[in-house]
């Protein structure tokens, strides 16, 4: 399972020029899902990012984390994060889970995610996207769970 995480003062997602879900100050999750991955990572991945002390303090400083700071979270699915460009100039993307697997862990990262008191929008899974956001320091972290 694989996060980027910008932390960010406001972000939309956009679906046919129409948007779908926004936020203010929190964090935009790019969230890719992997062949392998199970409920394990799943839930290492959702306390690693809702505890993730990179929001700024009273000394703007990276100390606080999305639960502290009550921020919002959105989350945007992304199998374009398993691309592998180590051969040739066109990505493979065979480590991805199967849209069906990867679905319902989406699903289960969001629902999970709001259990712990997380304010929580999402895109359309599968969908064509377009993010806009204002990235906050800039702020971008990638969590890797393999």
């Amino acid at each position: 399972m694989r996060a980027v995480v910008q932390r960010v003062k406001k972000a939309k997602v956009f679906v046919n020029n129409k948007i779908i879900s926004q936020i203010n100050s929190g964090f935009l999750v790019f969230l890719g899902i992997a062949q392998d991955d199970t409920e394990k990572e799943l839930d290492w991945l959702v306390k690693k990012i809702v505890n993730l002390r990179i929001m700024a303090d009273e000394k703007n400083k990276m100390n606080k984390s999305l639960k502290e700071t009550n921020g919002e979270l959105l989350v945007v699915s992304q199998f374009t994060l398993y691309g592998d460009c180590q051969k040739g100039n066109r990505p493979s993307f065979i480590k991805a889970a199967d849209h069906k697997k990867a679905e319902k862990l989406y699903n289960l990262f969001i629902n999970k995610t709001k259990s712990l008191g997380i304010k929580v929008k999402s895109g359309i899974f599968g969908a064509m996207m377009q993010a806009n956001l204002i990235n906050d320091g800039p702020v971008t972290i990638i969590v890797d769970r393999e």
